[in-house]
């Protein structure tokens, strides 16, 4: 007997998540009926496919092996299903995209033309923290990538789009709001909030500071860029975001203060692993992307 299609898509999400819980969820299956397709499979290939170790579930030698097979397959299934339907002049399959947790103020924007343009493409899109999005590209869950600071560690293809400037703000009535070319230096003891560990804001703004010795009084640790947003509002402290969180409806609640060596200069990159063959659908988000990222980039240089 040959392993079943249905097994190693059980089998490959059971191995990712390392759980058969978390497997029968994605699924919508009972965990029982994961249980069984997983003891199964091992009958038929003749080894044992996962270990459990206390109650954490390790994937064994042969398991490990499999995994990487089975990726292989449905990835190929899925570029033969996208070339399929381009030869038949079809717009159609899937597309994986993940991005960082501040792309979700400018993404809706590439996505909603190319959906309107390719109706019949389904479009996947999670938006995470870099922590966590730096292991969904380690483990090659998805087709394209959008952050603002690339793992060097991990061989990849790496494509600036957009440029992401990190300005500081304050509540528009701050003793420094609207005065012109402060020093860095000003920023010293004054109340700040902050990005949650793993954010490449933070990190930025840690780098910086620590260049020109800059000691800021932590008073909020938020994971959320429109709850730092409502927090300086409100005047709790000072913060630095991207500029394309803030749009001009808040102009009258926060002020972007003119201090050196700010914004920091940064970019939004798409990416992908080095070598990986891409599916026709996302070749042609990819060219979509670069095509508008100019227009985008105007729309944010006039405040819209």
């Amino acid at each position: 007997m040959q392993p079943t299609l249905h097994q190693l898509k059980v089998f490959e999400t059971a191995a990712r998540h390392q759980s058969f819980t978390r497997a029968a969820e994605e699924l919508f299956l009972t965990q029982p009926t994961v249980s069984i397709q997983m003891k199964q499979l091992a009958q038929t290939i003749g080894l044992p496919l996962f270990e459990k170790l206390g109650k954490q579930l390790f994937l064994t030698e042969a398991g490990q092996e499999l995994l990487g097979t089975c990726q292989d397959i449905f990835e190929r299934l899925d570029q033969y299903e996208m070339l399929v339907a381009d030869l038949q002049g079809m717009a159609k399959g899937r597309l994986r995209l993940a991005a960082v947790t501040t792309t979700k103020y400018f993404v809706p924007r590439l996505l909603g033309p190319f959906c309107q343009e390719y109706p019949g493409i389904d479009v996947s899109l999670k938006v995470t923290n870099h922590r966590q999005l730096e292991e969904r590209i380690a483990n090659n869950q998805d087709d394209l990538y959008i952050l603002s600071q690339p793992p060097e560690q991990l061989n990849l293809h790496v494509q600036p789009f957009l440029e992401n400037p990190l300005v500081v703000f304050s509540p528009a009535n701050h003793p420094l709001a609207h005065k012109k070319g402060l020093s860095i230096q000003c920023l010293n003891d004054e109340p700040f909030i902050t990005r949650e560990a793993g954010s490449g804001t933070r990190k930025a703004v840690q780098e910086l500071f620590g260049e020109h010795k800059v000691s800021v009084k932590t008073r909020l640790e938020l994971s959320s860029n429109e709850a730092i947003k409502q927090a300086v509002a409100g005047g709790l402290g000072i913060s630095v975001l991207s500029r394309h969180t803030l749009h001009s409806g808040d102009d009258k609640e926060l002020s972007i203060l003119d201090v050196e060596h700010f914004p920091i200069q940064r970019q939004w990159y798409v990416c992908y692993f080095m070598g990986k063959q891409l599916s026709v659908v996302a070749r042609t988000f990819l060219e979509h992307l670069l095509k508008v990222s100019e227009q985008l980039a105007v729309l944010y240089k006039s405040g819209t």
